[in-house]
């Protein structure tokens, strides 16, 4: 029994001096790298404009009636292809073929009335000739007459018009097309005394649609026609499709106070799998960047600790100061327009900067920056950034211009730039804390956001 102990105990000794050595392995790495670590990546890069549409048709028909009656006949069903003058659909025409009768009757009638007055007339215009009738007698005759032939031709009109009533319950396909909805069945009566009933929807070639995508007012201005589309739909989520802009809509929409704008997108859909009706993920390329320099935008976003700041002095400006925004400080127009003229002139090897620690001033702005929110106005997109990076274990940081960026990398430029370089996207923090007590979202600890200035004519 006291053998069992005594092994019990030295199992638990050993546990925990693995853990404890385990957890200065751990500590011990921390100290030898402190960073997180990304790099300076070679290639591709585009901006997009996410927004959302719709499939459609480039050109869909209704096919109403323009009759009254009962649907006796339906030559057409969902997805049937019709071709122009094509029968779909038959309504009852015995009101239509009673209303042709009926014409042909008073028209007859009619044809008959102006015989008798033709013949009245030919009688009374020799007596009239002969003075035998007034001239008023004779004027009531003309006028019977004349009502004679106008009475014939509102019957011929009469005639004409139930015989097109007729042809109408017979309903045709006016274009070649795909029969997309069918509103009408065998039995069912339509009234086109209300509205014209809608019996199908024909779409006249699926090999094209179009995307009517909503772009919103913020964004409309990096879209144009012509340009290239990639979009996504539910039904095949891990292929992308695409497009070109055809049209960007004049007629903006208004949704809660929020404004946006119709691109229209064509699309081939030469193999027939994308259908009318489905929601597509639209992302427009606004701009690309091939074969370029970038970093992970986190590397950009880096905020240095106090330390980092004391180890390497002054990165750009003589006098113990750091980059900071426009508006920050007493950083002048003349002041950027003088870095961006230098280009990291000043530095020595490996990037580190010559001058000395900052001053307690300037110390005290950035712990405000850190203070008040950290990031700079006006973003990086088009500015400049500084970029901390390790070079032989020696910290340094570098200037470089922003370009475009994917949400993920951004594009940079700058004297002293390589491939493969290892830049600081963030820190290997070791804290006393009990696992699970540490928010994953809480800003790491600095001086604000990261150093950035506008050079001249930069953009945003």
């Amino acid at each position: 029994m006291n053998r069992r102990k005594w092994m019990v105990v030295g199992i638990a000794v050993l546990a925990l001096l693995a853990g404890a050595a385990w957890i200065s392995d751990r500590n011990e790495a921390s100290a030898r790298t402190p960073y997180r670590l990304g790099a300076v990546e070679r290639g591709d890069l585009e901006e997009t404009v996410s927004a959302t549409g719709t499939l459609n048709a480039v050109q869909t028909v209704t096919i109403g009636t323009q009759v009254s009656g009962a649907v006796i006949e339906l030559h057409a069903d969902f997805n049937d292809a019709v071709e122009e003058g094509e029968l779909l659909a038959r309504i009852d025409p015995t009101l239509q073929q009673q209303q042709v009768r009926n014409a042909e009757a008073n028209l007859e009638r009619a044809r008959a009335d102006l015989r008798r007055m033709q013949q009245e007339y030919d009688r009374n215009k020799t007596l009239f000739d002969q003075q035998v009738i007034t001239e008023s007698e004779f004027s009531e005759i003309e006028y019977s007459y004349a009502v004679a032939r106008t009475s014939v031709e509102s019957a011929e009109i009469n005639l004409e018009q139930a015989r097109q009533n007729l042809a109408y319950t017979e309903i045709y396909a006016p274009i070649d097309g795909v029969v997309i909805e069918r509103n009408a069945e065998v039995g069912m009566t339509v009234a086109s005394s209300l509205s014209t009933p809608q019996l199908y929807l024909l779409a006249n070639d699926l090999s094209e649609l179009e995307i009517l995508a909503s772009v919103d007012e913020s964004d409309i201005g990096q879209i144009s026609a012509g340009q290239q589309v990639r979009f996504t739909v539910q039904a095949y989520r891990n292929e992308m499709f695409e497009g070109t802009v055809r049209q960007v809509r004049l007629q903006s929409t208004t949704n809660e106070n929020v404004v946006s704008y119709t691109a229209v997108v064509t699309v081939q859909n030469p193999d027939l799998r994308l259908l009318p009706g489905m929601t597509a993920v639209v992302d427009f390329i606004a701009k690309q960047a091939k074969n370029v320099l970038m970093v992970p935008n986190a590397a950009l976003r880096f905020t240095p600790t106090e330390e980092m700041l004391e180890e390497i002095g002054d990165s750009m400006l003589p006098g113990g100061r750091m980059i900071v925004s426009p508006g920050e400080g007493d950083v002048t127009p003349e002041m950027q327009a003088r870095i961006a003229e230098r280009g990291g002139a000043g530095m020595g090897a490996g990037g580190l900067g010559q001058g000395g620690p900052p001053s307690p001033e300037m110390r005290e702005r950035m712990a405000n920056r850190r203070t008040s929110g950290g990031q700079p106005p006006g973003g990086t997109g088009g500015g400049f950034a500084a970029l901390w990076y390790l070079q032989d274990g020696q910290l340094g940081v570098a200037p470089v211009r922003i370009g475009i960026s994917d949400g993920v990398s951004t594009e940079i430029s700058g004297p002293g730039l390589e491939e493969g370089m290892q830049v600081i996207a963030g820190l290997n923090t070791v804290t006393s804390e009990p696992e699970g007590t540490t928010n994953p979202f809480q800003q790491q600890r600095g001086f604000g956001g990261p150093a950035i200035f506008r050079g001249p004519g930069g953009g945003g």
